[in-house]
């Protein structure tokens, strides 16, 4: 179901738009997989922010970024404060037949909310599914019915994930587990589990800020200590302290698992990279083993 994505990664040209199809975007290539999934054939589909091996933090849009922007009839994007170089592109662009579906203001999310990686939250992207099909339906009402089938199709998809969630918080309730970042909160947060890192440290981490020495040695104690399960780590952000705190885990025998702020390509669509990762944390703790990478 659905098209292949193009992704613009940190700058190319508009995806191929055929006849009678709506030129879209995703900010983040997770939300582009979605897109996909719920236009299909009438849509031809850009994500902005798709390589692994970035920090989507201290992304910086190029000229070609904005001219894909630009020519999008429908756009998707995070909110909370993550990719606001959307907002600059399109208020430099305005366009009166342009629909933006801002997650943060879809799910009625203050400007506050400390955590912006929302896509790992079981009830954004069902929510994100059900705009999308009320956007493209405004666009071609002719194929109302056929938006509305693949946003079915799409949810009825998620169920796996959801399933693994909720087994996982059965089988190992309240699970200790250590962070780097706030990325995979929303889902370890829907497993059951006890993140024992300060949400400070994490938010420092995430914003590149210093840490206070007895934070770092909090976190060490949570390895040294075996006082946590699992150490999961913002794959994609590795300096100096991400590497010293895998050191640790990997030295007290505390399995690793990489979380990721953009879907990792190829291989997945949105639905599949959420299970992979659940299943990650559940190998993690069922068999001691560590997945770095998906």
């Amino acid at each position: 179901m659905g098209l292949a994505v193009a992704v613009a990664g940190c700058g190319s040209a508009v995806a191929s738009a055929g006849k009678g199809q709506i030129v879209a975007v995703g900010a983040e290539n997770e939300y582009a997989s979605v897109i996909s999934q719920i236009g299909g054939r009438y849509v031809a589909v850009s994500a902005i922010e798709s390589n692994p091996n970035t920090d989507p933090h201290t992304f910086e849009a190029s000229p070609s970024v904005a001219r894909t922007v630009a020519a999008a009839r429908l756009v998707v994007q995070n909110g909370v404060g993550y990719d606001t170089f959307m907002n600059k592109i399109e208020s430099a662009s305005p366009s009166s037949s342009r629909t933006v579906i801002d997650v943060q203001s879809l799910l009625g999310l203050p400007d506050s909310t400390p955590n912006p990686h929302l896509w790992y939250s079981p009830r954004t992207m069902p929510a994100v599914a059900a705009a999308l099909v009320k956007a493209l339906s405004a666009i071609y009402p002719s194929h109302a019915a056929y938006f509305a089938a693949n946003a079915k199709r799409f949810d009825a998809s998620l169920e796996p994930w959801y399933r693994a969630l909720k087994q996982f918080a059965a089988r190992y309730p309240r699970t200790p587990v250590a962070t780097t970042e706030p990325v995979g909160d929303y889902m370890l947060q829907a497993a059951g589990t006890v993140n024992l890192t300060p949400f400070q440290f994490q938010s420092d981490v995430m914003n590149g800020l210093d840490l206070a020495p007895q934070a770092v040695t909090l976190q060490d104690g949570l390895l040294s200590g075996h006082q946590v399960k699992v150490f999961l780590y913002n794959q994609q952000v590795t300096d100096s302290l991400t590497e010293s705190l895998l050191a640790k885990a990997k030295q007290y025998g505390i399995p690793v698992v990489g979380v990721y702020e953009t879907m990792p390509t190829p291989g997945y669509d949105y639905q599949s990279w959420m299970l992979a990762e659940i299943n990650a944390l559940q190998r993690a703790v069922a068999d001691h083993a560590s997945t770095e990478r998906l």
